[in-house]
């Protein structure tokens, strides 16, 4: 299993999203692999992944990817992010 977390420019805001994705599958015992992307890199990337994890703004910008995409609001909620995880695993 991939999850992929996307921030609009550069990649420290996904990077920060990735660390807490980690802790929050820890928390879940869920085994998976999280990559960290720029929304250019995104696109491409969403076709390994099973899920994406990113900000409202940045859903349209990805597109169709042919891969579940959640919102996540606060990038540093580890009980958000669990939430949306959780939804698909």
């Amino acid at each position: 299993m991939k999850i992929l977390a996307v921030c609009g420019m550069g990649i420290g805001t996904s990077i920060i999203l990735k660390m807490n994705i980690d802790s929050a599958l820890t928390e879940l015992n869920i085994d998976a692999d999280t990559e960290a992307s720029d929304i250019s890199a995104a696109r491409g990337a969403a076709a390994t992944a099973d899920l994406v994890l990113t900000s409202e703004e940045l859903v349209e910008q990805l597109g169709e990817v042919g891969t579940p995409i959640e919102v996540i609001n606060d990038f540093t909620d580890i009980e958000e992010i669990k939430s949306a995880i959780s939804r698909h695993f």
